[in-house]
């Protein structure tokens, strides 16, 4: 006797977690991509940005660009980490996207619109790592069976 191992039939419910799942992956790689090209511009030229007087957060830029190009270059690996639907990667990637929040709050003198952007997508973000349930994932980058019929 032989056993037939079959994998089970993904559902639409499973198609959708893990379309938010890649969403979720590919926004946090393009925001950690554009966080690390700002972080360079804020450690290269400090007259790009716009310096405000009197400000409660008030660094020096070039710490600011520090940072966010430490925050993009994790967001790159978390995202990365995502497509394998890791537990850990899902955490790490709102953790990541909350703390790219915070900074570009903070920030919000020094580039007011771009950090507006910012927080908007990385709130995008987080809503898609927490909406979905664990069980109705799938790992991205296995070959999915065609639904054709």
């Amino acid at each position: 006797m032989t056993t037939t191992h079959t994998r089970p039939a993904h559902t639409a419910k499973q198609e959708w977690a893990s379309g938010m799942t890649a969403f979720a992956a590919v926004m946090l790689f393009l925001v950690g991509l554009l966080n690390i090209f700002r972080g360079i511009m804020a450690i290269a030229e400090d007259d790009i940005f716009l310096t405000t007087r009197n400000y409660v957060f008030e660094w020096d830029l070039t710490g600011w660009g520090w940072i966010h190009l430490v925050l993009g270059a994790l967001a790159v690996i978390v995202s990365i980490g995502l497509l394998k639907v890791s537990v850990l990667a899902r955490a790490a990637g709102v953790v990541i996207a909350g703390l790219v929040i915070i900074a570009n709050f903070l920030s919000l003198p020094y580039y007011p619109v771009w950090s507006v952007v910012m927080i908007t997508i990385s709130g995008f973000i987080i809503w898609a790592l927490c909406v979905v349930k664990r069980d109705n994932l799938f790992d991205l980058s296995e070959e999915r069976p065609s639904h054709r019929a």
